[in-house]
């Protein structure tokens, strides 16, 4: 069975996906709205796409089955609460939501309706998170009582031509978006290797000094002076993992933007820009040729245009040897992919997971776990650092 879709905010991350569920044989048509209609008519013009769709709410008026939510990151909670209660089934970008309230509204609609929600977190499906995730399956860490998740993207490497792509002239009021309320490309990435959630943080924000008017208290729309932050948790299971979301920083974030360390009592893994380690107590083993992903297309496609030329490395990877390619759709082959070959794997989960009722692996009750913690972290930062405890919405339903 086949399901038809609406993408909802055509802007740079959109084309690349539009192009992957228009491929995937299970959706039958495509759509797109966004609140500048001139980018909604070139993206379906680009793509011939089924069409293009007046505005958001004229959108859930229709009989598309899903939606696919790609507008501004502060805006996804309310947009998929809406769409939920208005019986399409949702993909939304990431974060989740900005607070601990829309999380709870959104899980709540997901187990009233019944409807497929999922969360699109690329580092759930990234090398690192994979090879470790399997690892930990088979008990090689022995008790995995320590992990790292980084998110070290500078300012300076994209993130300025793309708030100012969607900000309009008012767009450093918006690139000040604290730090740690897009917190799950690096929480992702470690919870999503290991049994564990977080119940606990004290984090610290480190407040900008650059004077661009960007993290200025007088300028920002969230009232956020943090560039950078740190934060450590308490997990559930008596271990501890340290996060950091990082806006200023020397380091190559084009090569390897969200990396991780895992360190368990018989063994560890550790991650560099390029360089990727499994370590025990005897040795150490270079598995970056596993992890490793390569370039599928070139950097002056046209599906490229609208991404900023120092992001166009993340839309361009293709899988690593430890993905398990034979379970993507064979129309996917050669196709558009992106963030160390995930993008390919989230439209088939949810395609999936929407098609047959099942659970998407980053379900709403996971993305809440790689979401909240952030949210309170930022929180926790406000108050010096003050050690905060981290609700827990507990495990979907039929799952431990």
């Amino acid at each position: 069975m086949s399901i038809s879709l609406g993408i909802v905010g055509a802007g740079q991350f959109a084309g690349q996906f539009a192009k992957l569920f228009k491929l995937h044989p299970g959706v039958g048509s495509v759509v797109v709205t966004d609140v500048l209609p001139e980018r909604a008519q070139e993206l379906n013009d680009r793509l011939s796409l089924a069409g293009t769709v007046e505005s958001f709410d004229a959108m859930l008026a229709s009989d598309v089955d899903a939606v696919a939510i790609f507008t501004q990151r502060w805006t996804h909670g309310p947009l998929v609460l809406k769409a939920l209660r208005a019986g399409k089934h949702v993909y939304s970008a990431v974060p989740m939501a900005v607070s601990e309230e829309e999380i709870a509204a959104i899980i709540e609609a997901v187990r009233e309706t019944k409807l497929t929600y999922m969360m699109g977190e690329t580092s759930y499906y990234n090398p690192a998170t994979v090879y470790a995730r399997k690892q930990n399956a088979e008990g090689s860490f022995g008790r995995v009582f320590y992990a790292e998740g980084d998110y070290v993207h500078d300012m300076d490497l994209g993130f300025y031509e793309a708030y100012q792509y969607s900000g309009g002239e008012d767009w450093k009021s918006t690139a000040s978006y604290p730090p740690m309320l897009y917190p799950t490309h690096s929480v992702g990435g470690v919870l999503g290797a290991i049994d564990a959630h977080a119940v606990s943080v004290s984090c610290i924000g480190v407040k900008d000094q650059r004077g661009d008017g960007v993290f200025d208290k007088d300028v920002s729309a969230f009232n956020n002076d943090f560039s950078n932050a740190t934060a450590l948790f308490e997990l559930n299971d008596g271990g501890a993992m340290r996060i950091n979301e990082m806006r200023r920083v020397g380091y190559p974030s084009h090569i390897r933007e969200s990396r991780f360390r895992y360190f368990g009592t018989d063994a560890s893994f550790e991650q560099l820009a390029e360089v990727s380690v499994w370590q025990d107590k005897e040795s150490v083993t270079d598995v970056s040729d596993q992890l490793a992903t390569h370039a599928t297309m070139s950097a002056d496609d046209p599906s490229l245009a609208h991404v900023a030329p120092a992001l166009r490395d993340a839309f361009m990877s293709g899988h690593a040897q430890v993905h398990d390619v034979a379970r993507l759709p064979g129309e996917f082959a050669g196709a558009p992919n992106g963030h160390e070959g995930s993008h390919h794997f989230l439209v088939d989960d949810f395609v999936t997971a929407a098609s047959t009722g099942t659970l998407p692996a980053v379900n709403a009750w996971v993305a809440a776990r790689f979401t909240l913690p952030g949210i309170v972290a930022h929180a926790s930062a406000l108050n010096g650092g003050e050690r905060l405890a981290i609700r827990d919405f507990g495990a979907a339903p039929g799952e431990v």
